[in-house]
């Protein structure tokens, strides 16, 4: 039996108890924190600075536009999830989400290519943020002190995380700040105050199309936005920590999407207005613009004082990633789904974090960085699949919950789209498949691996987790619910009223 009547609210405890778990965290994290954990690791600082000069040397000016285009396919997701979360909100994420709308096989596979995903995201960023760090004090950027400075933001990241949540929400809450000084407050300078070019120039290809049509140069160029708009999700990896999770963080996802989408058009388009040398930038002679962008714009003391706030923000990404990636370990380990799972799934007693699951989430990303120092030319192979491993388990909870709506469910959370969750679970998976048929185009270079190391990427990790599943059956070692969606819909109804019983 299922219902469209509003669905009132059961207290944390008590939900969490619906869904078969007990409580072992403290919810000490505000609706504010949580924002500030999934914008921080949604990052549009990292994201501008990793990926302008490559977006404008493929697309030109013009590549700003998927910055709108993703951000509102990806709001479409994001309140897929809300609906999602809000009947749900417990630790994990993609994960138990997988689980409960579908079931542990699916779900083992999803959080298996999700992991790696985000570890390698945890790797790109400490790699990214070592270079910050170097160019403060000045240090020459060998692959030496890089592995240094990386390997320094993945332990201190991995400090505060072992201090507890409390201490995990004051600096996303500082790394927000930092963040939202670095993107829009530096963007709305450069606009108002350094602009060296008209806005028409979003609408001028600058020559990258050649004599042929631009539309396949656009659709190349895609990665300017597609790499920025996720970690949204990260929100709701948190989800036992949070008070109020089943209304809290829908919002949060979604506001971590409307100031992430405004943060990187500002940062984005203040670059681009400000640039003294856009024609050399857009036809690929200046491989990394923003330094000289910023000398140029506030001066030797003025771009020391952006390092900074741009560090902050770099740590506050990495213990973002860290925080969640650390969720959904734990999480999969509780319910028996990994090797060492009892130890993973350890809670500290006296900070009440996973401690043993945050180790992973620190060593592995290391011993990448390790890889990454005998040879650098790995870095790009190596993040180039993370994109795709992102958006591929985040598609693969939308089609389950599509698949639950055609079998009758009606999320029972407080937070719900009502008739519109239909339309909206479609066009969130068009828009999916859309986006990963883009990641996943070949490229043009004529070299075999780098044109399609996206895919063999992808490939490699899903054959081995395949392997694993058919080999070790993880999933024959949890008897955690499964695929219960219409169930705890209706339990859920029963407990606040919205059904009568007989």
């Amino acid at each position: 039996m299922s219902s469209n009547e509003p669905v009132g609210q059961l207290a944390d405890d008590e939900h969490l108890s619906v869904l078969g778990y007990e409580g072992k965290f403290d919810r000490s994290m505000s609706l504010w924190a949580n924002f500030a954990l999934g914008f921080t690791y949604l990052s549009p600082l990292v994201g501008v600075y990793s990926l302008l000069a490559v977006a404008l040397s493929t697309g030109g000016p013009p590549s700003i536009w998927w910055i709108v285009i993703v951000a509102c396919g990806q709001m479409l997701v994001a309140l897929v999830f809300g609906e999602v979360v809000s009947q749900y909100p417990i630790h994990g994420g993609i994960y138990p989400w997988a689980r409960r709308l579908w079931g542990r096989r699916y779900a083992w596979l999803a959080a298996w290519v999700y992991i790696w995903a985000m570890i390698v995201t945890i790797t790109a960023v400490a790699e990214f943020g070592a270079g910050f760090v170097a160019s403060l004090f000045g240090a020459e950027l060998t692959p030496a002190v890089n592995l240094a400075f990386a390997l320094g933001l993945l332990l201190l990241a991995l400090a505060i995380n072992f201090s507890g949540t409390k201490w995990l929400a004051r600096i996303a809450r500082i790394g927000l700040f930092a963040e939202l000084i670095g993107v829009i407050g530096l963007g709305l300078y450069l606009l108002i105050f350094q602009r060296k070019h008209d806005f028409s120039v979003f609408f001028d290809t600058m020559g990258t199309a050649g004599d042929g049509s631009y539309v396949p140069v656009f659709f190349a160029s895609a990665l300017a936005g597609l790499f920025l708009f996720y970690g949204f999700e990260a929100c709701g990896d948190v989800a036992e920590e949070v008070s109020d999770p089943a209304r809290r963080i829908p919002r949060a996802m979604i506001m971590t999407i409307l100031v992430g989408a405004v943060s990187a058009l500002f940062s984005f388009g203040g670059y681009v207005l400000a640039a003294p040398n856009l024609e050399d930038i857009v036809a690929g002679k200046v491989a990394d613009p923003i330094p000289a962008i910023l000398e140029a714009t506030l001066g030797t003391a003025g771009a020391k004082l952006f390092l900074v706030i741009a560090i902050l923000a770099f740590i506050s990404c990495v213990l973002s990633l860290q925080a969640a990636a650390s969720r959904l370990l734990y999480s999969f380990a509780r319910d028996g789904m990994l090797p060492g799972h009892a130890w993973l799934s350890k809670v500290s007693e006296r900070s009440k974090v996973p401690t043993n699951a945050l180790i992973v989430a620190c060593t592995v990303p290391a011993l990448i960085c390790v890889l990454i120092f005998i040879n650098e030319n790995i870095l790009v192979p190596v993040t180039s699949f993370a994109i795709l491993g992102i958006y591929l388990a985040f598609q693969m909870v939308v089609f389950a919950s599509l698949w639950q709506r055609f079998k009758g469910w009606k999320p029972a959370g407080p937070f719900s789209l009502g008739a519109l969750g239909m339309i909206v679970n479609v066009l969130a998976l068009a828009y999916g498949v859309f986006a990963m048929i883009l990641l996943a185009t070949p490229g043009a270079s004529g070299d075999f691996f780098t044109d399609n190391v996206v895919l063999i990427g992808l490939a490699v990790v899903m054959v081995t987790g395949l392997l694993y599943l058919f080999i070790a059956r993880p999933d024959s070692k949890s008897d955690a619910p499964e695929g219960d969606a219409r169930e705890v819909a209706d339990e859920i109804r029963r407990r606040t009223g919205a059904i009568k019983v007989d």
